[in-house]
């Protein structure tokens, strides 16, 4: 304090970054607690536990910017289903929702929006039998444990949650108030993942072996705009160092290895490149004196995570969103009888007919693998929904679900499961690369046998 090279703004500047530190530690520290000490159960398994049925499903949507508003679409698109609510902090995002739903001539929904906790207004709609929450990360948690709380079912888009804890508070609210968390994973329900997954659940591929998946997608233009994800999805990219959005590629390797149902991942080490991606493009797009000069990043370009499961199956899972590449989450399936991999997708099946041991194309396979809901709905899925048709998809399976009264294909503990690789990675960094044990969410009911996206 007396050293009069010093400057005030040295001093609060590293302030600020001690106590990021002091932040990021504790966070870890709750990690590495609650690996070693998970909470106590709160109420009963909801494993197989089935909606009620009903005519029809009165939605309430949480987060109406990109993603929720490009999802009014599919939502409104179903039959069955009518809006009945929807919650978001920006107004004009707001009136452009409202402008659908007249276009559409369709009866306005109730608005909230007036304070940050809004939503818990929403929740507390008789009107209300689901919530969609498409809000930034760390709003997914209070989020959905106000729905619960309330006695709706709900729906997060991915990451569920990013921390251990987080995830360990889904799951518990999930068991206590009896009311389902599902994660929308809606590469889940892409058209070549559920035909692959009926090759291997038909043991097309033999004993499963090993997977690689990922998330590896240049989003530096979105991330720094200023507006939508721009304003938050970078700034984890200051604070922590890991993979950060890890279900778009282990959701659908989770189904194909049965994880939670009758295998479970038990250990993960992780490791990240330099962090160089950000500091380039803000080079070279950035304007000297924008806001973002400030800013310091930290996370690797690359994260790297192996993943080992309870029956020695390994999983490689990657994430890059800040280097220029082609869009990419590998998907990549072995076995001991055969090799599916993606982007171009293509299929490899040990036979006496292939000796030269060349890929096939995977439309070779689709009159007799395509998964069921593709067959009845994908005409309607291609003309409706975005990205590629998984988004109406999955829409319209969570509505057949709620209307028919079938348990959810992915319940609070695959949420709760994909989405911890994201503070297990963080963990694992910063302990240089060294292996962290998953929690078991499903208090050892994994090995229930049960069918991954019937």
């Amino acid at each position: 304090m007396n050293d009069p090279t010093v400057s005030r703004r040295d001093l609060l500047k590293s302030a600020a970054l001690a106590g990021t530190a002091i932040t990021l530690n504790s966070t870890l520290a709750k990690a590495e607690e609650l690996l070693l000490e998970p909470p106590a159960v709160a109420g009963a398994s909801m494993i197989g536990v089935k909606f009620e049925k009903r005519d029809k499903v009165r939605l309430g949507i949480i987060g109406v910017g990109g993603r929720g508003l490009g999802m009014l679409g599919e939502w409104m698109a179903v039959d069955g289903v009518e809006v009945t609510a929807i919650c978001d902090i920006d107004k004009g995002q707001i009136d452009r929702t409202l402008k659908r739903f007249e276009k559409a001539g369709k009866k306005a929904p109730a608005v909230y929006g007036k304070t940050e906790r809004d939503y818990e207004n929403l929740c507390k709609r008789d009107d209300v039998d689901f919530i969609y929450i498409a809000t930034p990360w760390d709003w997914h948690v209070p989020m959905a444990v106000a729905a619960m709380n309330n006695g709706k079912h709900c729906g997060l888009e991915v990451p569920a949650a990013t921390t251990v804890e987080g995830c360990w508070e889904l799951v518990n609210v999930s068991e206590k108030t009896r009311r389902h968390c599902m994660i929308m994973e809606n590469c889940c329900y892409g058209q070549s993942e559920m035909l692959v997954l009926n090759l291997v659940k038909e043991g097309k591929l033999g004993q499963l072996l090993h997977g690689e998946c990922a998330y590896n997608h240049d989003l530096r233009f979105i991330i720094n705009e200023g507006r939508s994800e721009g304003i938050w999805r970078r700034l984890p990219h200051t604070k922590k160092d890991g993979n950060f959005y890890p279900t778009h590629g282990l959701g659908p390797m989770a189904n194909y290895m049965g994880v939670n149902r009758g295998d479970k991942f038990e250990y993960m080490v992780s490791m990240s490149s330099p962090s160089l991606g950000l500091n380039e493009y803000r080079e070279k797009t950035v304007p000297k004196g924008d806001p973002k000069w400030k800013e310091k990043y930290v996370c690797g370009d690359m994260n790297t995570s192996i993943i080992k499961t309870n029956k020695g199956r390994t999983i490689m899972l990657q994430h890059n969103i800040t280097t220029p590449r082609p869009y990419d989450r590998i998907n990549l399936i072995q076995g001991t009888q055969g090799i599916f991999r993606d982007y171009p997708e293509r299929l490899f099946i040990e036979s006496p007919e292939n000796k030269e041991e060349r890929y096939e194309s995977l439309a070779k396979y689709k009159a007799q693998y395509e998964h069921a809901l593709w067959k009845t709905t994908g005409e309607l899925a291609r003309k409706n929904g975005g990205h590629g048709g998984m988004d109406f998809i999955m829409v319209y399976r969570t509505v057949q679900c709620l209307r028919e009264g079938f348990a959810p294909d992915m319940d609070v503990y695959d949420a709760a499961a994909w989405s911890v690789p994201g503070p297990l990675s963080e963990l694992s960094v910063a302990k240089g690369s060294a292996p962290v044990k998953f929690p078991d969410f499903t208090r050892g009911r994994w090995q229930d046998a049960r069918n991954a996206m019937a």
